[in-house]
């Protein structure tokens, strides 16, 4: 009798027939056994598995390559539940069925392109879920996970069968499916119309075309009439290294024991049993996917555990130290808190003196001075005429204004000794009975220190004639 909760079983679901794959492991002989369709069908897997004393808590389901759609498709950068909403919104445009009667899992695929980056998506419709589900609710079984059956191919080789690159075609009553691998995950899936293996490598060159790949370093071919599709010279001319997989030591009793015709949907129904608790694409409802711990989770929760441990001996074992400790640090630092204000103090003053330092430094420093300029502006500029603004640094000026009559300024800033090459910057416009114009200059002998510094206080600048402001507004030079 197989012991309850040691036995992986795995369901291959296909239109016309159901394949049940059970390894009971520590050396046990895997078990298989097919269903032929009928009325009911999960009360005969039911009746079978009672038959048999197969006792598991639960069963992964694969579905038939054909029964899934499987696709690689790009979208903008995003993560979280805005990636999910983005997958939704652009998987709509790649399967035949409506979205409310799909159901659909992701995988973010290594590599972007732009802004964008490429996922990797399986769908299928949702009565064809609902329809799988089923078949275990007669044998009280729950469902340990959804997915399309030839990814689970993987879980099938042997320790260190990983290439970089490799396509494995799989055949399984009449249908080939490749499956795309990247340093043993999957990347991508086809299933293809063949007759022999020369269609088999157009297939294959075809499917590196579609994935971008220059060449793979291993085309394998597995299931049923496996050796007539490897015999072909054209799948030598796709890849060099062209065979069947590397299986499992407890793998290959079972597919030696098969009959040549059944042997393809043998394997996937073992390679959905043995499959990973958490496969890349899962198409089983989030509520009903069993709770599981990935390795790096088991790895950190362990590590944090013992760091846990470690930091409350430590804190057992030394508290009573520490606390004396930090009571006299505490005391000493309440001592010298005076003696600390104090010194604060003195240096913030120190910096503000310093600031004001520097501020009275820069000032005398300074080429260009303000004043002598408004003045000289003030004296020039007719009163109608009105400054909006005014920059000035070591080049020259710039100003902006209105006047009744624009060009004429051009002139009377000529001649200021302090001003030369005085140009327009912007064509003139007019605004209502004023023009508006922005003129630039460069100064000819720039106002020095000692010209900006009269023997007494300067008088506030005198209003321009008219009443019209003359100087700029306040904020406006800089």
């Amino acid at each position: 009798m197989i012991r309850m909760g040691l036995a992986r079983a795995g369901l291959y679901v296909r239109e016309d027939q159901l394949t049940v794959a059970v390894s009971s492991g520590r050396g046990r002989p895997i078990e298989c056994f097919t269903l032929e369709p009928g009325e009911v069908p999960g009360a005969r897997l039911k009746s079978e598995l009672d038959s048999r004393q197969i006792r598991a808590r639960r069963m992964r389901i694969g579905l038939a390559r054909s029964l899934v759609t499987v696709k690689v498709i790009e979208v903008p950068a995003a993560s979280g539940s805005q990636l999910a909403e983005m997958v939704t919104f652009e998987l709509e445009r790649h399967v035949p069925f409506p979205s409310e009667e799909m159901r659909f899992d992701f995988a973010v695929l290594p590599g972007s392109r732009d802004a964008g980056q490429r996922v990797l998506i399986a769908a299928c419709e949702r009565r064809t879920v609902d329809s799988a589900l089923k078949l275990l609710e007669e044998s009280r079984l729950k469902p340990g996970a959804l997915t399309a059956a030839c990814h689970d191919l993987p879980s099938l080789l042997a320790r260190g069968q990983r290439p970089r690159l490799a396509i494995w075609a799989h055949r399984a009553a009449g249908s080939t499916d490749l499956v795309c691998l990247s340093q043993g995950r999957l990347a991508m899936s086809r299933t293809v119309p063949i007759k022999d293996g020369d269609e088999l490598a157009d297939e294959v060159a075809a499917t590196l075309h579609l994935m971008g790949w220059e060449s793979c370093d291993a085309v394998w071919v597995s299931g049923d009439s496996a050796a007539d599709f490897l015999s072909a010279p054209a799948l030598r001319e796709v890849a060099s290294a062209v065979g069947e997989p590397v299986w499992k030591p407890a793998v290959r009793p079972l597919i030696e024991g098969r009959p040549e015709e059944d042997r393809g949907g043998a394997m996937l129904a073992l390679a959905v049993a043995l499959g990973s608790r958490r496969p890349v694409l899962n198409l089983l409802p989030q509520e009903l996917r069993p709770r599981t711990l990935s390795s790096e989770q088991l790895i950190t929760a362990g590590t944090v555990t013992i760091t846990a441990l470690l930091g409350l001996g430590l804190l057992v074992g030394q508290g009573y130290q520490q606390h004396r400790y930090a009571n006299r640090l505490s005391n000493a630092i309440r001592a010298l808190d005076p003696e600390v204000k104090v010194v604060e103090g003195l240096s913030a003053q120190v910096a503000q003196k310093k600031r004001l330092l520097e501020t009275i430094q820069a000032l005398e420093h300074n080429d260009v001075r303000a004043l002598p300029i408004l003045k000289e502006l003030t004296e020039r500029i007719p009163s109608e005429a009105w400054l909006r603004t005014l920059t000035m640094d070591k080049q020259g000026i710039e100003i902006t204004g209105q006047a009744s009559a624009a060009n004429q300024l051009i002139p009377l800033l000529e001649n200021s000794p302090l001003l030369t090459r005085v140009e327009f910057t912007a064509p003139v416009t007019k605004a209502g009975d004023k023009e508006q114009f922005r003129i630039k200059a460069a100064w000819k002998n720039a106002p020095k220190a000692q010209e900006a510094a009269p023997a007494k206080a300067p008088s506030p600048t005198p209003p321009a004639r008219g009443g019209a402001p003359r100087a700029p507004q306040p904020g406006a030079a800089r």
